[in-house]
């Protein structure tokens, strides 16, 4: 699977998945600091290193420590985030100025505290860094902060002056695949791997690039050039197994599943992939006691939280709110403990998610302020700050739509799609569709909602369910059938908004 992080906090998971495998190579400089690129060279072009074949320098004063930080490198690029943090901080304590280092803590972090802590040392650090390095920083801070369109021009930057860095290209196709433009990400990530045949990310990324495009023969074939790469590590057939679970051979899912835990049997991701084959085939219990294992020999905090996530999402999922809300409960205590307020934030909106669903909208409103308080409280950035307010209209508008209040939620989703809009945050853009369809959808303005929805977030379960709704409205029982259907089966990972729906979708591409 790609990196992922049971977080509400979306930031906070664009953020890992756009900079996982972004490192840099290896070689020494004249000067006696380590440096990174494609070869013995050090990045200066001469005729043997010309301009095409730049690549990204490593900067340390440490042998000891890039040493390091290349083994820590190869975990992390294997998904073994925990091992590879282990790694990067004995680099760190060999070298307390390696701001590489420090980045590379920030993208393995169990938690969201930990996660801005090492971004800022990093960022403090950068001046120390080579150019690329300092490019591959800011790509993280501005993603950090919910800038992903900044984000992306750091990586189109990175791509301009490094053409010969596989990890640029796979930084910068990573961005696309973050903004949905699945093409652009796979001719990325194809360039990563024409620089570096070896260069096993590329193919898993490439992937489910695929997979979403529903080329699930090209899918299957990156997933098994993936295995070929690393038949010893355990993501290859874990990123297989969910190929599986998406076209339904939960059973052969499972089974590849199986394989990455006996590999590694602290790989969660496929303890919680079997618990969420499980959950598909409508064994809840099953899945949540999958999850339970994976709580049980936890490691850090994140995977204590992954698991309580997983079993949240399984328990909406069987129609259990209570119990959904009681593992939503002791996330959040566990982030408390902690002190984290962006995790805690995460966690009230995970909260008020589920009570909202449940019918019990002045509870879940309460839930979305103390959300934002949280983040209004904290010593997060200002434009960490500034992205939270503007949550909040997407989420004060669901709950003016719930109570009937049709004025306020329009305000709202106006004031949304404007924030959204100056910010040029096309994940908040889709979610401003959505949330004016599913207006449409109430004053049953079918055109308007189906237009509406076509521009949200077609990888979002929920606006699938509700395409199909408005095409139910319209009598267009075909459409209606077709929606519900990819909104029923779309079989991914604990996500809730598919858990939400997954039941009703069913029952409606059963009805029509």
């Amino acid at each position: 699977m790609p990196r992922a992080l049971p977080s509400s906090i979306n930031l906070l998971a664009l953020c890992s998945a756009l900079t996982l495998l972004a490192s840099c190579r290896s070689a020494k400089s004249d000067s006696g600091t380590q440096t990174a690129s494609s070869g013995a060279n050090t990045g200066t072009e001469t005729a043997a290193n010309p301009a095409s074949s730049k690549t990204v320098q490593l900067t340390t004063s440490s042998p000891e420590a890039r040493d390091l930080y290349l083994k820590g490198r190869a975990l992390a690029e294997q998904l073994r985030a925990q091992d590879g943090r282990k790694i990067f901080e004995q680099a760190v304590a060999a070298d307390p100025s390696f701001a590489m280092a420090h980045y590379q803590l920030a993208v393995t972090s169990a938690t969201a505290k930990d996660f801005f802590s090492h971004l800022k040392e990093a960022v403090a650090l950068s001046d120390k860094a080579s150019e690329g390095e300092q490019l591959m920083i800011k790509i993280l801070e501005a993603n950090g902060n919910a800038k992903p369109a900044e984000g992306l021009q750091y990586a189109e930057e990175l791509v301009s002056k490094f053409p010969g860095d596989e990890r640029a290209h796979f930084l910068l196709g990573t961005a696309y695949f973050g903004r949905q433009n699945w093409d652009k990400a796979i001719s990325e990530y194809q360039k990563s791997i024409s620089i570096n045949p070896s260069f096993s990310g590329a193919y898993n990324l490439m992937g489910y690039a695929y997979r979403t495009l529903e080329k699930y023969d090209d899918a299957e074939r990156a997933f098994r050039k993936y295995i070929e790469l690393i038949p010893n590590d355990p993501n290859p057939y874990d990123s297989y197994a969910e190929l599986l679970m998406k076209i339904g051979r939960f059973d052969e899912s499972i089974a590849q599943y199986n394989k990455a835990l006996s590999l590694d049997p602290h790989f969660g991701n496929s303890r919680i992939g079997i618990a969420t084959n499980q959950m598909l085939q409508n064994k809840h219990d099953e899945g949540a006691a999958e999850a339970q294992k994976l709580y049980d020999a936890a490691r850090d905090d994140g995977d204590r939280r992954f698991a309580l996530f997983a079993r949240s999402v399984i328990y909406v999922d069987g129609g259990r709110t209570k119990a959904a809300l009681a593992e939503a409960e002791k996330e959040y205590a566990l982030d408390k403990s902690r002190g984290d307020s962006a995790n805690m934030s995460g966690d009230a909106l995970l909260i008020g998610n589920i009570l909202l669903d449940a019918g019990r909208t002045a509870e879940a409103a309460k839930k979305f302020q103390h959300s934002l308080e949280l983040i209004e409280k904290s010593s997060l950035s200002a434009d960490v700050k500034e992205d939270a307010k503007l949550a909040a209209h997407f989420n004060n508008g669901r709950v003016a739509l719930a109570k009937g209040d049709i004025a306020t939620a329009k305000k709202e989703a106006d004031a949304y799609a404007s924030g959204a809009e100056a910010r040029h945050n096309q994940f908040r853009i889709k979610g401003a569709h959505e949330l004016k369809g599913a207006i449409a959808l109430k004053e049953k303005n079918f055109d308007t909602a189906i237009n509406e929805l076509g521009e949200g977030n077609q990888q979002d379960p929920q606006v699938l369910y509700f395409t199909a709704l408005a095409y139910q409205g319209k009598g267009d029982t075909a459409k209606a059938k077709e929606y519900a259907s990819k909104a029923a089966n779309f079989n991914v990972l604990p996500f809730l908004p598919y858990a939400f729906v997954r039941a009703k979708a069913s029952k409606l591409e059963a009805a029509s």
